[in-house]
């Protein structure tokens, strides 16, 4: 390979091949986990926190072995059994359970973000795997979960906040990003990835209600968890399946549509459902904030 690629943000040239190429070589028992480990060392390539960001050279090494530019070693298979999920009996079939009634019958409404492994945990990847119409399997990168309560304890909703997109035109020109500032500062933005209102839960205007307690205190909950800040937060709403009123109702700004296309895809003859871009800016000055090259 004589020309430099851009993949997972990086730049790639032959040097950098070349070293890659020599990791795997040269241990060639090494776990394809093992191998991300050891590039995020040799690169520095680390979150905030100092984390290494194994998922973000996992993917890279993966796309190039894809693209014949590396040749990996065969995915182990993991033997570990896995400890049997506690699910919530309480909300297995949450039809059962109807919660109807006006707002401030439930408010003020608890926000809780669950501890990795505990049953709050538990619920929230159940409901998700099982009510939400993309399902869910697991949370890579940085990201925030919320499990939502009313005053009785009784669970509502839960949200699911990750990666912001890579690219996507109108927000990026809603910001005034080029290419290089937005690579630098994407960090700075998060996406709602999932907003489910359990089943059996009809209260109307709780959805916007709920986007307004979160959007008061994502900001400061993210420097808490990845000690850095957040400017804006993103969702995309697949239409015409949902029409996006909550987050309208929730002040949240429509700046135009996805093209239909998938990040992956490459060759340009795969068509995804066509979403609504939301944005709701956590920062006053967010735009000069999300420009700036330092």
């Amino acid at each position: 390979m004589e020309k430099t690629i851009i993949c997972q943000g990086r730049s790639i040239g032959p040097s950098e091949l070349c070293l890659l190429s020599g990791i795997i070589n040269d241990h060639p028992d090494w776990s394809r986990h093992r191998i991300t480990k050891h590039i995020c060392a040799q690169w520095g390539w680390r979150t905030y926190t100092g984390q290494l960001k194994t998922f973000a050279a996992r993917s890279l090494i993966d796309k190039l072995d894809q693209q014949g530019l590396l040749r990996l070693p065969p995915i182990q298979a993991n033997y570990r059994r896995c400890p049997r999920p506690l699910y919530p009996a309480d909300f297995l079939i949450p039809q059962m359970h109807q919660i109807k009634g006006t707002l401030d019958c439930f408010t003020p409404l608890s926000v809780q973000i669950p501890i990795p492994g505990s049953y709050e945990d538990h619920c929230f990847g159940f409901y998700l795997k099982h009510y939400h119409y993309l399902g869910f399997t697991k949370t890579v990168g940085e990201n925030l979960k919320y499990l939502i309560r009313d005053q009785q304890g009784r669970n509502l909703a839960c949200l699911l906040f990750g990666s912001a997109a890579w690219k996507t035109a109108p927000r990026d020109s809603f910001i005034g990003w080029r290419t290089k500032v937005r690579e630098c500062n994407i960090n700075f933005l998060t996406n709602n990835v999932r907003f489910l209102i359990l089943p059996g839960v009809h209260v109307p205007h709780l959805a916007s209600h709920i986007l307004g307690l979160i959007t008061r205190r994502i900001k400061k909950d993210w420097i808490v968890r990845y000690a850095h800040p957040l400017h804006m937060v993103e969702t995309f709403v697949e239409s015409p399946r949902f029409k996006g009123t909550c987050y309208k109702a929730a002040n949240w700004i429509w700046v135009g549509k996805t093209t239909g296309r998938s990040r992956q895809d490459r060759k340009r003859n795969l068509s995804v459902p066509i979403k609504e871009i939301w944005l709701y800016p956590l920062t006053r000055n967010f735009q000069k904030t999300l420009c700036d090259e330092s």
